[in-house]
């Protein structure tokens, strides 16, 4: 295991039925995604499909931070002005990635501890055991900076209980370790000082057993506790609907939580609001993850073709001025030619070949 790599890659527990450990090693960037730690953990997850005496994956982040933060996006700012030739090839790889865990044939297990956001909940979310704890911070916050979301997270989102998905895609707002297990994106709750035992366990015995051991019923969801008045809100056909309703009439159920909705929605990127509910409602009838994925790797390239995606990238980490300036400028602006070019074909679209 090198020390120095963005990835640390091992196996432990014994030798004939060990267990390969992934561990992402960015924690000053609370383990973003670049591009070469795609690549590592590709590779790694290859190797040990095909070994005997590797029987489950377990991957981690280092630090106390978080799992993954996302991707590195500032590095997308940087080439998407010169073209985005090197991020379309990422985003290629990162959700070929995505859905080869979603289909890996040993048992990959997440460990979804702290921040797990955008490109962090690709490499976790589609696993098959999926562990939150009392310090998960999940979210797809990608229309806060003009971006979709993606890495298979409207799958999952347009799945969740009635339409608690689009109210975590279109705000963007963060969601606890036990609102997670309630929409679908992870299966148990550890707490996170058992997190060493519960990888521990997973080394000398199996998952199974250390599931029995560690994991415990999670508190109550705080988003399923409110979907009444989310599935009411969010049921409007416009984004234009969906904010009016959430402002709604004096008495609104949804109180001051749909007023603060409202309020995250009208800061977002106008056109990205407006295709992520599309995106969402067009991934509910899309039957497999790849189809999602390609679906998404075609929003994704209309987003770097769009001024909203640099912009708001600039306006939150290049300049930290929190004021993008948005185009078009408010959802009125929007028009169904905006959202329709967002899903034509990505020319190529993604494959899994």
């Amino acid at each position: 295991m090198d020390e120095n790599e963005d990835v640390l890659v091992s196996v432990g527990g014994p030798v004939d039925r060990g267990v390969g450990l992934l561990t992402l090693n960015r924690p000053k960037a609370i383990n973003s995604l670049t591009h070469p730690m795609v690549g590592a953990i590709s590779a790694a997850l290859k190797a040990w499909e095909n070994d005997d005496a590797v029987r489950a994956v377990v991957i981690s982040g280092a630090g106390d931070r978080g799992l993954c933060a996302g991707g590195d996006v500032v590095a997308i700012y940087h080439d998407a002005k010169v073209g985005g030739a090197a991020t379309r090839q990422f985003w290629w790889d990162e959700y070929v990635l995505d859905a080869y865990i979603g289909r890996y044939p040993k048992p990959y297990v997440a460990l979804m501890n702290g921040i797990t956001m955008g490109g962090g909940v690709g490499i976790s979310a589609h696993g098959s055991v999926r562990v939150v704890t009392e310090t998960t911070k999940m979210a797809m916050p990608e229309v806060g900076i003009g971006f979709i979301p993606d890495v298979g997270g409207t799958f999952i989102l347009s799945r969740a209980p009635g339409l608690l998905g689009l109210h975590a895609a279109m705000t963007g707002a963060p969601f606890t370790g036990a609102d997670a297990i309630a929409m679908g994106f992870a299966d148990h709750f550890v707490p996170h000082d058992r997190l060493d035992a519960f990888t521990a366990t997973i080394l000398a015995e199996d998952i199974d057993a250390a599931v029995a051991a560690h994991a415990e019923e999670p508190p109550p969801s705080p988003l399923l506790a409110q979907r009444e008045w989310i599935d009411h809100c969010y049921a409007g056909e416009t984004v234009s609907d969906i904010v009016a309703a959430l402002r709604g009439p004096a008495g609104n159920p949804g109180g001051t939580a749909a007023v603060d909705a409202a309020d995250l929605i009208a800061s977002r990127s106008p056109v990205a609001v407006s295709v992520a509910l599309e995106a969402v409602r067009r991934a509910a009838s899309l039957s497999t993850l790849e189809d999602v994925l390609r679906q998404e790797f075609r929003t994704s390239c209309g987003a770097l073709r769009s001024h909203d995606l640099v912009e708001g990238i600039r306006a939150l980490l290049i300049d930290k001025d929190r004021n993008p300036q948005w185009s078009p400028t408010s959802l009125a602006g929007v028009t169904k030619e905006d959202i329709d070019g967002y899903f034509v074909s990505a020319d190529p679209d993604l494959s899994f070949e």
